[in-house]
């Protein structure tokens, strides 16, 4: 097969409110796309007027939430034709936009990201490709996680990878296949609860480490029915509000925070090792939280792999980037057997 290059820019919002990921990659395709160079890379954060919109879009009434979807995909459109300029791109086939999740709720056949591409192609005039998450749970699948694909592909040297965001997912070969799955909340916990002290993160877990674990809350989150699940599955912002919030009311912030990341240690050291994991590839801004990684060190034999910066911070915008490209294709870029749907599929919208 001939081979063929492809430029694209992949946009990534995470649930953990970091902000803006924007990632300009280069694919070689031959039988496979299995070459990738990240070209340019930025994260630009979140006004505090966007941040909370974003973080209270999801009370808002049907009007305004429309309101904000035709707005916020401006505002993306805006921030990638700055980036396209103060870069000096010339070579892109397409942006990909993962928009930004306010309602993910499969089991009820909708999964909501807002920032209409199309408002992005007329910003920019580039063709954009959005939305990648609705077709699959129309299928059936839970719209999640979608990113196996390219752990599939480009990360093919890992028995698994791990992604630390607001959630924390994992991807691995399981017969053959590829599944992959949430495990469970992250950063968008533990965020939450460095703001009640003032910070906007906990800094390499210092407060985690100076807090106490309370083991009887910590007894309650580990039994969550979620985590007796069988994958596929995956977590939104309702089944926090529903299932952890209501039980981390009145603790010290520090106590919470050490005793959820002892949490989140445990659950994922758990897959680890219950699916004999013998090396993993460890992403996303969660990376940087040296007190959860030591916990998780410290309960697996897994070799854990954390590799640069600029993987650890745009993966996911890179494999966007990538699926827009298989999409572009019409070759498939989602994975059944990590979602749960009844195929795999060539999802995404396409602006043109």
């Amino acid at each position: 097969m001939e081979k063929q290059t492809f430029f694209a820019i992949g946009l990534m919002s995470g649930t953990s409110l970091d902000g803006l990921d924007i990632c300009y990659s280069k694919f070689i395709k031959n039988d496979s796309i299995g070459t990738f160079e990240i070209l340019k890379c930025k994260t630009l954060p979140y006004s505090t007027d966007w941040e909370n919109r974003l973080k209270n879009a999801i009370n808002l009434s049907s009007e305004k939430l429309l309101e904000l979807n035709s707005e916020y995909g401006f505002y993306l459109g805006e921030k990638t034709k700055e980036f396209i300029s103060n870069n000096k791109i010339t070579e892109l086939n397409l942006i990909s936009s993962h928009g930004h999740t306010i309602f993910h709720q499969p089991k009820n056949k909708f999964t909501l990201q807002i920032g209409d591409g199309r408002a992005i192609k007329i910003k920019t005039n580039k063709t954009t490709i959005y939305d990648f998450r609705s077709q699959d749970v129309l299928l059936g699948g839970n719209g999640a996680p979608l990113v196996p694909i390219g752990d599939e592909i480009l990360f093919s040297e890992y028995d698994a990878c791990l992604n630390l965001g607001g959630f924390s997912n994992i991807s691995l070969k399981r017969n053959e296949k590829r599944i992959a799955f949430d495990i469970c909340p992250v950063n968008i916990i533990l965020n939450n609860l460095a703001n009640k002290l003032g910070k906007k993160y906990d800094k390499n877990g210092d407060f985690a480490r100076n807090g106490t674990i309370d083991f009887h809350l910590l007894d309650q989150l580990n039994q969550l029915n979620f985590y007796q699940e069988k994958a596929p599955k995956s977590l939104g912002i309702e089944w926090i509000n529903e299932n952890v919030y209501p039980l981390i009311q009145d603790q010290k912030p520090e106590d919470l925070l050490a005793t959820f990341t002892e949490h989140a240690a445990i659950q994922i050291a758990k897959v680890f090792n219950d699916y004999e994991i013998r090396n993993v590839l460890i992403t996303g801004g969660g990376t940087y939280n040296s007190f959860l990684i030591e916990k998780i060190k410290a309960k697996t034999k897994t070799e854990i792999n954390i590799p640069e910066k600029e993987i650890i911070e745009y993966k996911e915008a890179l494999i966007f980037a990538f699926m827009g490209v298989l999409r572009l294709l019409n070759l498939n870029n989602v994975l059944s057997s990590a979602t749960g749907s009844s195929v795999d599929h060539s999802s995404g919208l396409i602006a043109n």
